[in-house]
């Protein structure tokens, strides 16, 4: 137990925001009962392990996340219907200065079994009359997206400099360009050893003080991996093929994977996308042998991954969410109404097998019909003043990008205010706070060669994911990871109707085009959010969009497939 770590002084309970003595007993009965800790800690009451506990603790996706819990309800109340599910192993309930809860907890059984059979059984369980638990999957993500790498750099090197400024970093995961492999795409995944190294390697670079090789570099979370059932998994007959050339043929690949098994007619289809591809399978033996076989290879001199693709869960929320897209009103991308930044609401469709991947197809449905410049930039807040906090006068005239390494500009200054305004309304409501991650883009502009790094957040709000509308992330770049983070707080608080008052927000819209309209927010009263990059698979890697040149990046090397 650290020095931070005090055990709770039941006397001293009713001082710290629990009710009264009968809530103590309640307490009580249940240490004695299970014979577990309870310990504050950093904001929140942890309820165990056991203090017999001798072995590991439990692997990765033994977590879930419990939401909508009510402000005074406690252990002696949510230990007994969540060990229903399994023992536990702990439960972390997060805790507010007045004593309440924060309205949720995370819980983490002693089995994947049990933390699958909780999310199963016990989501929508009324812990009281009208009062029903959101459980999901709790994710441990190791990984941080490091954007504004310098694309000249290698693995090797950026490794090298993760290492000299971040302690525990495990691995680091560079992919190169589709039309040069001797540059990276501008960004790095960099794995750690643990969650708790990865959160204090955030923590520390986050500000945007960090410089490598004299870059502005931008840090947050990764888009976490996928877990996929390993019974499902055992199935897989479709691999995917990833670093490939733009020139490679889905022919050429036939033959190839053919070969590798010696065999003429293994591989049942093909199908090619930019630099990765799918290559479906007769039979999973000769996936398996292919892909052992192929694997660190070269095919027309691009050095391949291959792995196993991971199929959809049709049961998945957010699987459900981007479905329901397609018969909404919302407007896909045409030459009129097309948002630099918007996923398109189209899908291609492979006959008996289902992919994940609204974003596999983002590039290639949307370059052929982007006609018009749209990249804004959005000052969402005015400079605050000492009477109210805001500014309350608006000016009219145009910003130009600015990029991230301005911390003293207006924007930075006044960033935090919808973050907060979002993770309060999240809170009261159960949801838990706002998990934000970062995805980026390299804009070439037309009247230099310089190159301009753009942001954007996807924004997972984990009470509501059950609920097929978690997940939301917003139709344009920003030229910083601080505005993009704010731009992402607005867009949610809009989707989920939480008033916004214009005349305390300046929204400001520049396009790099004077004459080409702003995108239109999405409706306000519209709470199916924009489908977003779930899973984060490799989307595009280039595309011209009236002279800019843009570089999107996966979250995660391991996430693939399309949506049928």
């Amino acid at each position: 137990m650290s020095e931070s770590d005090e055990e709770l002084d039941f006397p001293e309970l009713q001082t710290s925001g629990i009710d009264g003595l009968a809530n103590e007993t309640a307490l009580r009965a249940l240490i004695d009962r299970t014979g577990y800790p309870i310990v504050q800690q950093n904001g929140q009451r942890r309820y165990g392990p056991p203090l017999d506990w001798r072995q590991a603790p439990p692997s990765k996706g033994t977590e879930v996340f419990v939401g909508k819990i009510p402000k005074d309800c406690y252990e002696d109340e949510l230990v007994p219907v969540l060990e229903k599910a399994g023992p536990i192993y702990e439960l972390r309930l997060m805790m507010d200065f007045s004593g309440a809860n924060r309205g949720y907890c995370f819980v983490t059984y002693q089995s994947q079994e049990d933390a699958a059979k909780a999310v199963q059984d016990l989501n929508n369980h009324e812990i009281r009359k009208g009062r029903p638990l959101g459980i999901c999957h709790s994710v441990d993500n190791c990984r941080l997206f490091v954007g504004g790498i310098p694309k000249t750099k290698t693995r090797e090197e950026i490794m090298a400099e993760m290492k000299k400024i971040s302690d525990g970093v495990k691995n680091v995961i560079v992919y190169p360009l589709a039309a040069d492999k001797s540059k990276n795409r501008g960004f790095a995944f960099v794995e750690y050893e643990s969650h708790k190294a990865a959160a204090m390697a955030r923590r520390k670079l986050m500000p945007g003080k960090t410089q490598l090789w004299n870059h502005q570099i931008a840090v947050d979370w990764a888009e976490p991996e996928q877990q996929v059932d390993d019974d499902i998994m055992s199935t897989v007959k479709v691999l995917y093929v990833r670093n490939l050339m733009l020139n490679t043929t889905e022919e050429t690949l036939e033959r190839m994977f053919n070969g590798a098994v010696s065999k003429s007619d293994a591989v049942e289809r093909v199908k090619k996308i930019r630099d990765y591809s799918f290559v479906h399978f007769r039979e999973r033996d000769d996936a398996l042998k292919a892909m052992k076989a192929v694997d660190g290879t070269y095919i027309d001199g691009a050095l391949v991954e291959v792995v196993l693709a991971k199929p959809v869960d049709k049961s998945d929320p957010r699987y459900i969410a981007r479905n329901a897209h397609k018969n909404a009103t919302t407007p896909v991308s045409t030459p009129s109404n097309a948002n630099f930044g918007a996923l398109p609401l189209l899908s291609y469709g492979v006959p008996a097998y289902d992919y994940n991947a609204a974003n596999a197809y983002y590039a290639q449905i949307m370059a052929p019909y982007v006609q018009q410049r749209q990249i804004i930039n959005r000052n969402l807040m005015a400079r605050p003043t000492p009477r109210t906090g805001r500014s309350g006068a608006a000016s009219s005239s145009k910003t130009t990008l600015r990029s991230a390494a301005e911390p003293n500009s207006n924007e930075h200054r006044s960033k935090s205010l919808l973050e907060q305004i979002l993770d309060e309304f999240c809170t009261k409501n159960g949801w838990g706070s706002p998990v934000y991650q970062l995805h980026s883009a390299i804009a070439r502009n037309p009247t230099n060669t310089a190159d301009v790094q753009l942001y954007v957040y996807k924004v997972t709000i984990p009470g509501l994911v059950n609920l097929g509308m978690g997940t939301f992330q917003p139709p344009t770049l920003s030229a910083s990871a601080d505005e993009a983070k704010n731009l992402a707080a607005e867009t949610v608080l809009q989707h989920l109707n939480v008033p916004l008052d214009p005349s305390n927000l300046l929204l400001q819209h520049n396009a790099m085009d004077a004459t080409s309209p702003p995108p239109p927010m999405m409706p306000a009263r519209q709470l199916i959010p924009t489908p977003a990059l779930y899973p984060a698979v490799p989307i595009a890697d280039t595309s011209y969009l009236s002279g800019l040149q843009t570089i999107y990046h996966p979250a995660s090397p391991h996430l693939y497939g399309i949506q049928s």
